[in-house]
């Protein structure tokens, strides 16, 4: 079937030229021209796009030629015209240009027009291929649980716990796709099992590992922040440094290593535990049985499911987790799950095809495909990619690419939704719809889609159930960069031992535009002063580590090596900006690391950027920004990791920002002038000093009336803790921020008594109260209010007594308590809330009698909840025996001291003469 990569390119390559027609003065006719030809070119790909044809393979390759071949010609001309425009190019050269250009583009006109007379007839009509709209999310309660794992993992963590006192490594050995990882997740999640092991560290090695890179990880789970000697050690300096942050925590370590091929990585983590017989664990999952037994003579072998466990994994994945399966499907989902061979990845896959799908004739044709697949293929390609590809096939053309697209992170990453979504618009790949929808909203129903498909699993979900991280399976990540490579939408690139291969490797990839590489591989491959004019996007990613600092030299080269660049992610290293980087007009997504104190005006001259991300390791307060951003009307979204200080608009007049996200920006920043501008934001994160923004000083808070569209509000005070000034809530609050869906206050020392006001916000979903967003002792709210809240969080707040009901907070879902170690009690009365489906207590011992109380009366109504509590669930009586108990050892010991202290001069007189006696006894002995 023609490509949906060609599809989305050709509809980039008229954005394109559509966008920038004006600016290309002197070739109007050459363009216009141009631009009729891809039209003409887009109609006759859409028409194969929608029938079956397998002939087309050399036709989509030479459809990408042709498109980048107009596209590299069009960048190329638009840096010059902008060059021109900002006299940066003499203009008696201009002419010289104008004509050279044309001359190209009517090459690629004529051929064009021969390649139309070519590929008139080219296609037939076959089967049409079915593309579901795609417009739903995540629910909030869906619950992603692999069945048949519970006494797997039962049985492995009584390994890990009842084991000798001496280091012990447990290996899980099996197939790709047995639901090792996912055992592994499960035990490191476990939350009672995390009162057996003071750290739990969980490092992903995969197959390109470099062991450096794995210390560095396993160190970061201890230590925020490395020394810089540390991190430009060797192997035994770091494995020192893990020994030492190990001792310095105390207790008993578990080390996870997932997805291990080399014993190497087995040697060197035993190495850095340090052998003080506190019974440290090392868990590892492999595929590899002689590498397990290595590790261990008795690994744990992973086995396929029972026909009970499959067919029950396939209705809870394909009808949703408690629904049971329809009487008409029971023979055809037993005979579809027996054909998956008990394999967890081969059944949620087939799941994700079958999800949503009512009709059983669906069902009877995914049975008859999956009975022919078995008998074509061997054992190894039924479970590496006959079933991805299977699921692949029957994704929409435009998630397709999504999905293959996911493959240009490491293996084994936690992708974040919010980066991958602003990466798959700068990327091209979202395309507006007639519909209310923006790009981002089109993009979270695509990666929700993928999740309900199985083919991306859900890592982490944020407070309100929507997906936070997720990654892909080790099997779908290969396919993904098989398949990416084939149609050359990205290529990763790798050290060899001939360096010059890292050049030979990009040339010979004219058609790539993508490339990613390795943190630890980018200062050999700069060296090589690489020049890829055909490269588009350059990805540097990285998970937990430190940035890697590389020479102004180093960095220069990136921006040589891509003059048509439009995406930058390197945030790994330390970016250090040069004048040529001021000319990569094209950039649409930058997202950098270094230390940098302010935004220099050239980036006002980026009229494509989309999205920028700049985190910062300077000591200064806030981030200058210097350029005109208001002059940017395609920046969607800013975000800093220190407030950023904006400048006020030239002009109130003329268009509106794009602007959806702020964050963060500084109080003072918050301008009627900025916020008029920036009307369409959605998420705003504002930090710094915030007395005076709440008193309405210069307007304001007052300001926020300019923002109709706020969904997301964080106010993040930075007064210190000794200042105990509160601050009043502002009487307009309520009415200024009435669309917000979700609110974080933090240190912002409201009072108790003003917190039921919150209630007012009739959009109010989730609401997280951090370290005294309210001082006071005392919050009981009146009935009424928070009708929407779903999401409570309430952190390190000086609160002792807490009164409500569930009429309160009517539709509350999950309640979030952290540090409230004042707290007495959570109230019992909201256990008779009916949504009430999670609770989480941490540090917040005196409560915990309570909770379990909330416990009890859920479980009697045979309601499913959710309940933990960290540290170990003890009675508060029993710490306070606990303490008592201490104290007066304590009280003892130095008694005891005391005693002795007055006593020395006598004692040691005494000793003096007890050895005089015995020698004067052992010499008459003697005699």
């Amino acid at each position: 079937m023609a490509d949906a990569a060609v599809n989305f390119l050709l509809e980039n390559l008229l954005q394109l030229l559509s966008d920038h027609i004006n600016l290309i003065h002197g070739l109007d006719d050459e363009f216009n021209s141009l631009l009729e030809e891809v039209q003409r070119l887009k109609v006759l790909v859409d028409d194969a796009c929608k029938f079956q044809n397998d002939n087309d393979t050399s036709m989509v390759k030479e459809v990408q030629i042709i498109i980048h071949r107009v596209e590299d010609l069009t960048d190329k001309f638009l840096v010059q015209a902008k060059l021109h425009q900002q006299g940066s190019i003499a203009k008696r050269f201009h002419s010289t240009i104008i004509s050279d250009f044309a001359i190209q583009i009517r090459k690629i006109n004529d051929d064009l027009k021969i390649f139309h007379q070519n590929n008139k007839q080219a296609f037939t009509t076959n089967i049409t291929v079915h593309i579901p709209k795609i417009t739903q999310r995540i629910t909030q309660g869906e619950d992603d649980e692999v069945v048949g794992f519970d006494e797997e993992a039962q049985q492995v963590m009584k390994r890990l716990v009842e084991g000798p006192n001496c280091l012990d490594i447990i290996p899980v050995v099996g197939m790709p796709g047995l639901g090792k990882s996912t055992l592994a997740r499960k035990i490191y999640n476990e939350f009672e099992f995390s009162y057996e092991f003071f750290s739990i560290v969980w490092v992903y090695v995969g197959r390109e590992y470099k062991i450096k890179d794995t210390c560095v990880r396993i160190l970061k789970c201890f230590e925020k922040s490395i020394e810089e000697d540390v991190m430009n050690g060797d192997v035994d300096a770091l494995g020192k440094a893990i020994r030492d942050a190990i001792r310095d925590r105390g207790g008993r370590c578990l080390i996870v290593l997932d997805d291990v091929w080399e014993a190497e990585v087995v040697d060197v983590v035993k190495r850095v535990l340090p052998g003080n017989n506190k019974g440290h664990r090392i868990m590892m999952t492999t595929r590899h049985a002689n590498l397990a037994s290595y590790a261990n003579p008795g690994p744990y072998y992973m086995k396929p499911l029972h026909a009970e466990q499959s067919f029950e994994l396939l209705v809870n994945r394909a009808f949703g987790n408690g629904n049971s399966c329809p009487v008409e499907f029971v023979e055809l989902g037993q005979s579809i799950a027996h054909k998956c061979n008990g394999i967890p990845l081969q059944i949620v896959l087939i799941a994700g095809i079958l999800r949503g799908l009512t009709d059983r004739r669906y069902w009877e044709r995914v049975d008859k495909n999956l009975s022919q697949l078995y008998h074509l293929y061997d054992e190894e390609d039924k479970y590496r990619g006959v079933f991805v590809e299977m699921s692949y096939n029957h994704l929409p053309q435009d998630v397709q690419t999504c999905f293959l697209y996911c493959g240009v992170f490491p293996q084994g990453f936690d992708i974040p939704a919010w980066k991958l979504i602003r990466l798959w618009i700068a990327e091209g790949l979202i395309k507006p719809q007639q519909s209310p929808y923006t790009l981002e909203e089109i993009a979270e129903f695509y990666l929700n889609h993928l999740v309900q498909r199985n083919l991306v699993i859900l890592s982490q979900k944020r407070s309100d159930g929507q997906i936070k991280t997720c990654r892909l399976h080790d099997l779908l990540h290969e396919f993904c960069r098989d398949e990416a490579s084939k149609k050359w939408l990205f290529q990763h690139v790798r050290p060899t031992p001939d360096h010059h291969n890292y050049l030979r490797s990009i040339q010979d990839l004219d058609a790539c535009r993508r490339l990613s590489i390795q943190p630890s591989d980018i200062s050999e491959f700069l060296s090589t002063k690489p020049f890829a004019e055909h490269v588009r996007s350059f990805y540097c990613f990285s998970s937990k580590q430190k940035p890697i600092n590389l020479s102004t030299m180093e960095t220069k080269f990136i921006h040589n090596a891509f003059p048509l660049i439009r995406v930058v992610d390197v945030e790994s290293i330390n970016f250090k900006f040069s004048p040529y980087f001021n000319q990569l007009f094209h950039l649409r997504y930058i997202a950098i690391s270094g230390d940098i104190k302010a935004l220099p005006p050239p980036f006002g001259n980026f009229w494509n950027l989309q999205t920028l991300i700049i985190n910062t390791s300077t000591s200064e307060p806030t981030l200058d920004v210097k350029a005109d951003l208001w002059n940017l009307l395609q920046l969607r979204h800013l975000h800093t990791n220190i407030p950023a200080k904006l400048p006020s608009p030239t002009t109130t007049t003329g268009k509106p920002s794009c602007l959806q996200t702020l964050s963060m920006v500084a109080p003072e920043s918050c301008e009627e002038q900025v916020l008029a501008k920036a009307c369409n934001v959605k998420k705003l994160s504002i930090r710094g000093q915030m007395e005076a923004f709440l008193g309405a000083y210069k307007g304001g808070i007052n300001n926020l009336e300019e923002l109709k569209r706020l969904e997301h509000l964080k106010l993040l005070n930075d007064v210190p803790h000794y200042m105990n000034k509160t601050v009043q809530l502002p009487a307009t609050f309520f009415r200024l921020v009435r669309t917000v869906k979700k609110l974080t206050l933090r240190n912002t020392r409201f009072s108790w008594s003003e917190a039921e006001k919150l209630g007012q916000l009739e959009s109010l979903e989730v609401l997280k109260l951090k370290e005294n967003a309210f001082v006071g002792d005392t919050w009981k709210p009146e009935l009424g209010g928070f009708c929407k809240l779903r999401v409570l969080w309430i952190e390190r707040a000086e609160l002792e007594t807490w009164e409500a009901s569930n009429l309160n907070y009517p539709i509350l879902r999950n309640l979030v308590l952290v540090s409230c170690d004042k707290l007495n009690a959570v109230p019992v009365e909201l256990a008779d809330i009916p949504n009430l489906r999670e609770m989480k207590l941490e540090n917040t011992i005196k409560a915990v009698k309570s909770a379990k109380d909330i416990l009890e009366r859920k479980k009697s109504k045979d309601e499913k909840f959710k309940c933990s509590i960290f540290p170990r669930d003890a009675d508060h009586s029993e710490v306070e025996r606990s303490v008592e108990f201490i104290c007066l050892s304590a009280t003892i010991f130095l008694s005891l001291f005391q005693l002795l202290k007055l006593n020395f001069p006598l004692l040691l007189q005494e000793r003096t003469l007890r050895l005089s006696f015995l020698k004067a006894s052992q010499g008459s002995s003697h005699k």
